[in-house]
Formats: structure tokens, C-alpha cells, sequence
């Protein structure tokens, strides 16, 4: 049975070995790795000046806390409504965005022998901020808020919403502006259709990677051709709203069915 170090050796211990020889230290650390009641002996066990200086450090500390501002409550897991539905990076997309709407309406104008080109361009027209809102380089705070529990597709679906609401109305003043006026179905279906495929792509993907991608397809296979033969395809007539109409509900079911698949990409 091993015997306990006295109370004054421990007290001297914890003084800084105040008074005790090499073998009698060596012994009361072996001791103290093994008895948890000398260990709280020796917690408790401090000088008068030890004492007095943490006395002192706690009123200075007590003093300054009570000098300083008051502490904000910590919110966790909560990110702020602003950052929820936008993030600056998109401003750029958008200006881009209404530039080349802005451009192609002016070219339909001067040129009537050419298909209009923002029909053409409606269902591309959103892509970009798409791609935008839910991407690692394009939001400082990605790290923060994507460790929250409202990250992932509730937070895209809020971002894509908030991109629709900018591109949309810029998007119907081209369309329905000069002598060749669009559809105003024709160019808001596709665009909502290819914005939800967008996600849907994205959920196994990436968004980033499914708004080129679908950007890219969409020029080569049909804006390409209505250019070269100066008609708009039958993707764009009045008789295409219904499968047009069709195809975004569906391609909304299947990005919820999705959901889960958005937490788990690393990035986008």
C-alpha cells in the first residue's frame, strides 16, 4: 500500500518545491499519477501570495468586463436573412446578364432579318447567377454557412428565387420591347425549365458545372442553328408552352426529391 505525501509536502510541492529534496519530488509526482485524492489536494493547495494574486487578477478582470461593452448574445446556427437570400458576388452576373439582353434586343431591332435573340437567350438567362449563388469562390462566407442547417438546397432555392426576381422583369422589358415582341410565356417557361434543371443537374454535379454545361448544349444545339437559318426552332413556338409548362413541373419534383444530395457535395 502506498502512503500518502503529507498535507505540508504537498503544500511545498505546490509552492515550487519549497524546501524538498530531488527523491521527495520524484515520489510525490509518481503518487500523484495514480490517487486522484492527492491530485485535489494539491488543486487546493496555494500559497497566501498565490492567494492574494489571484484575488487580484479576478477584481482587475471583473473590473475591465464591467468597463467594456455588454456582450452580444451568440446566436448559433443562425445565418444572417441578408446573406439567406443574396450574396454580393451575383451583382456582377446580373449586370453581365442585362448587358447581353441588353445587347441582343438592340441587335434584333437594327438586324429583323435574325430570329429575336432574347427568346433565344431567355432560358440561358439565368444561369449565371444560378451558378453564382451557391459557389465556394463567389461567397466569402461559404465556410460559416455551410456548416448551418439551413445551408444546402433551401438556402439555393432562396438565392435561385432571388436571381429570378432580378433577371425576370430585365428579361421582360427586352423581350416585350420594339416591333419583334416575344411571347411573354415563351420566354418565362424555358427559363424557369432550364433554372430547375439547372438544380437538379447540380444535385449530382454541381450547379456550377450543370449552368455550363446546359448553357453550352443549348447554344450548340439550338441558338446556332436559329442563326444560321434565321427561323426560331419549334422549342420556341406558341404550340411548345404546354411541354414547356410540363417539363418545369417535373424537373421541380425531381430537384426535391434531390434535397438531400446538395449537403453532401463538397462544393458547387
Amino acid at each position: 500500500m502506498s502512503t500518502h505525501p503529507t498535507l505540508d509536502k504537498i503544500h511545498r510541492y505546490a509552492d515550487g518545491n519549497s524546501g524538498l529534496d530531488e527523491v521527495t519530488v520524484w515520489s510525490i509526482e509518481v503518487h500523484l499519477e495514480a490517487c486522484a485524492d492527492c491530485r485535489a489536494r494539491l488543486a487546493g493547495s496555494t500559497t497566501t501570495e498565490s492567494r492574494a494574486l489571484i484575488a487580484e487578477v479576478a477584481i482587475a478582470i471583473d473590473r475591465a468586463i464591467a468597463a467594456g461593452p455588454v456582450p452580444k448574445p451568440r446566436a448559433f446556427f443562425r445565418t444572417p436573412t441578408r446573406q439567406r437570400w443574396f450574396v454580393a458576388a451575383l451583382l456582377p452576373w446580373i449586370a453581365m446578364t442585362a448587358a447581353v439582353l441588353g445587347t441582343a434586343a438592340l441587335l434584333t431591332h437594327y438586324l429583323p432579318g435574325l430570329p429575336s435573340l432574347v427568346l433565344l437567350l431567355a432560358p440561358l438567362a439565368p444561369l449565371p447567377g444560378v451558378a453564382a449563388a451557391w459557389s465556394r469562390r463567389a461567397d466569402p462566407a461559404w465556410e460559416l454557412i455551410a456548416g448551418t442547417p439551413s445551408a444546402g438546397l433551401t438556402m439555393l432555392l432562396r438565392r435561385t428565387a432571388m436571381v429570378l426576381v432580378l433577371v425576370v422583369p430585365v428579361l421582360a422589358v427586352f423581350a416585350t420591347a420594339g416591333a419583334n415582341r416575344a411571347n411573354p410565356a415563351l420566354m418565362l417557361l424555358p427559363c424557369l425549365a432550364f433554372t430547375c434543371a439547372t438544380l437538379l443537374l447540380g444535385s449530382a454535379i454541381g450547379v456550377h458545372r450543370a449552368a455550363i454545361g446546359l448553357m453550352a448544349a443549348w447554344t450548340a444545339a439550338v441558338v446556332a442553328p436559329s442563326l444560321a437559318t434565321a427561323e426560331l426552332p419549334a422549342l420556341l413556338e406558341p404550340a411548345a408552352t404546354s411541354p414547356w409548362a410540363l417539363a418545369t413541373v417535373v424537373l421541380a419534383a425531381l430537384t426535391l426529391l434531390r434535397a438531400g444530395s446538395f449537403r453532401r457535395l463538397p462544393s458547387f
